[in-house]
């Protein structure tokens, strides 16, 4: 092959639809390619013209339009315009015009139609449109993963083993033993058919009956566990392995329709799942000092690269490791209390931020914050939950949690109250929605309970969930809140960088990328009464309302985890290179792939801040998210 046709192959070969091609399509592909080039200005397609030709960037930008003249698309170097018209009676249907000097491939109908019926990569790409071409990228590599497509059956091998709640320990033991399971599931007998009632581990007879000296006669009711964790036959078993995570359960019974189909252990999903989060969170529970502690954080980022390199997707990464992060927290707070004593009047302590969204990452840091019962009496007790407060940010702190630079933690004393306190902070940030509220909104307004009293918790989701909703003042303040952190998107569609300081020509993928797509989307949450905390969890809810159209919630869910795993993979090839992870990219770091598709992400984030705009009213002002 010619040297010019080489750098022509070895150029459209890092871009889609081209980088999936077999050599033998591609080297066609160059063959018969022509050559044009456009003065800026310039036209290049018509509406309505013959069009004969699928058009290649080599260099410059185009912008692409609709038939009523609105403008429909900006592109630039890698992308393909001209695949409608050549899909469709070989009419142009998107005019197209140059807006740089720019140099273009120009290949054969007779070739696009070849490549079209000989590869299914390229047909599905070139017939779906740019947000679409974001799902289909991701579906091709969720396709990957086991955990994404395999249900939970899957991992059952056998009938469940039951028991009546009326049986006694020494029979419970034995049924056990005789079947060979870890768990046994007690039914109650009583009405026209069994239903489930309890479960107890070989860790429950250790830990509460051999440990307790309890006698063999002990009604296995007294101390087996009841309120159950289940999870649905038709589930998924990342959402199992999810399941176990977020509640530090080790055995999930799975039901069908009301019944129980049988019960998955942890050891059965460690078989598809060789990351070991679950047996790090396990190993985080059996640490008795913070020492201990400090020493298997070490494990935390291999845990993370693992999952990366293994496929998981960024609710499943993101997942782990805010399970980590709170297994961590409740370790501590253990410790602190044995440490301490026993809290003088109850307390919850909330998670805030990217740990209550399932959304942490490794570059983090501190964000929690304490529920006190409304007994508490500072003169009498403050100085026993700061003490706590201290234990557990200090040790998290050498856990690699870093301390909050903005003070959001329970050490604050601001932020260690009783309910009745939170209830008017809550209230207040709603009704006099000032800028330091807006702020407290953007953060507090991302909570969950992870120790303690957790109800606590749950009166504010519910609080923030019946208020937020009825307030369009608060709630246009907020959209206009979220339009601050705009997607580093030009208007040629090139990326916008850093222009000085660390991080020149790059751009923050989570200022400008996850950030502005979870502010957005905790607004449409927060007006259809979610109480929702993770961002494609608040998603599902939206979709449930008429406030977004389907393809709205589907474009959004695309863009959040293409960016996402574009942010996860960039810290974890920091970390394989032993360089310090961080959230800047480098447009000339990413794949072309990468680049192409953040690029459909990013225009997604925009559109929605457009609608965010019109859908609020959010027109003027600014308050900026610290």
């Amino acid at each position: 092959m010619q040297p010019e046709l080489i750098d022509i192959r070895n150029h459209m070969a890092q871009y889609p639809p081209f980088d999936d091609l077999p050599e033998s399509l591609l080297e066609r592909v160059v063959e018969n390619i022509e050559i044009e080039y456009f003065r800026a200005g310039t036209p290049i397609l018509e509406l309505g013209e013959a069009n004969q030709w699928l058009y290649y960037i080599r260099s410059g930008a185009v912008e692409v339009f609709r038939r009523s003249g609105e403008l429909y698309n900006r592109i630039g170097e890698g992308e393909i315009f001209g695949q409608f018209g050549l899909l469709m009676h070989k009419k142009t249907r998107f005019p197209a015009t140059a807006i740089e000097d720019t140099l273009i491939y120009r290949i054969p109908d007779s070739i696009f139609q070849e490549l079209f019926e000989n590869d299914e990569n390229f047909a599905d790409y070139v017939e779906i449109e740019d947000r679409s071409r974001l799902r289909s990228a991701l579906s091709r590599r969720e396709k990957s993963n086991d955990l994404m497509t395999s249900r939970v059956t899957r991992l059952i091998s056998r009938r469940p083993v039951t028991a009546p709640t009326t049986v006694r320990l020494q029979e419970a033991a034995r049924i056990m033993t005789e079947h060979g399971v870890s768990a046994l599931l007690l039914m109650d007998e009583q009405g026209d058919r069994p239903r489930l009632e309890g479960i107890i581990t070989d860790r429950d007879l250790r830990t509460r009956a051999l440990c307790e000296a309890l006698p063999s006669e002990t009604p296995i009711r007294d101390i087996m566990s009841a309120d159950l964790i289940t999870i649905d036959a038709r589930d998924f078993i990342f959402e199992a392995l999810l399941t176990m995570l977020h509640n530090n359960v080790h055995h999930l019974p799975v039901m069908d329709r009301g019944e129980v189909r049988g019960v998955i252990a942890l050891s059965d999903i460690v078989k598809y799942e060789s990351q070991s989060s679950l047996y790090l969170v396990s190993n985080i529970h059996h640490q008795n000092t913070v020492r201990g502690l400090k020493r298997i954080s070490r494990d935390v980022r291999d845990t993370f690269v693992r999952m990366v390199n293994e496929d998981a997707n960024s609710h499943m990464i993101g997942s782990a490791m805010a399970g980590i992060g709170r297994s961590f927290t409740q370790r501590l707070l253990e410790l602190g209390e044995e440490q301490l004593g026993p809290p003088p009047v109850p307390y919850c302590f909330m998670a805030l931020g990217s740990m209550a969204r399932d959304e942490q990452l490794v570059v983090t840091d501190q964000d929690n914050a304490m529920i006190l019962d409304d007994a508490f009496v500072p003169e009498d007790h403050d100085a026993y939950f700061l003490a706590l407060a201290k234990f557990v940010s200090d040790g998290l702190a050498q856990c690699g949690y870093k301390y909050c630079t903005g003070d959001i933690m329970a050490t604050n004393p601001k932020w260690r109250q009783p309910l009745a306190v939170w209830k008017t902070y809550f209230r207040n940030w709603m009704e006099n929605p000032s800028g330091e509220a807006l702020l407290n909104s953007n953060i507090f307004f991302d909570l969950d309970g992870i120790y303690g009293q957790t109800d606590f918790a749950e009166t504010l989701k519910a609080l923030v969930a019946d208020t937020a909703s009825k307030s369009q003042r608060f709630l246009t303040l907020l959209a206009r809140n979220a339009l601050n952190r705009t997607p580093p998107l030009g208007f040629f569609r090139t990326f916008v960088l850093e222009e000085d300081g660390q991080h020149r020509k790059s751009f923050n993928l989570k200022r400008r990328g996850t950030a502005p797509l979870s502010d957005l989307i905790r607004v449409h949450a927060l007006a259809c009464g979610s109480r929702a905390q993770n961002s494609f969890d608040r998603l599902q809810a939206i979709a449930q309302t008429n406030l977004l159209l389907d393809d709205d919630v589907g474009n959004l869910r695309d863009a959040l985890e293409f960016i996402s795993i574009v942010r996860i993979r960039h810290q974890a090839l920091a970390i394989e290179a032993g360089r310090e992870p961080d959230n800047n990219v480098r447009p000339e770091d990413l794949s072309p792939f990468e680049r192409s598709h953040l690029k459909d992400a990013f225009q997604v984030v925009s559109n929605a801040q457009k609608f965010l705009r019109f859908r609020y009213n959010a027109q003027g002002g600014r308050y900026v998210q610290a």
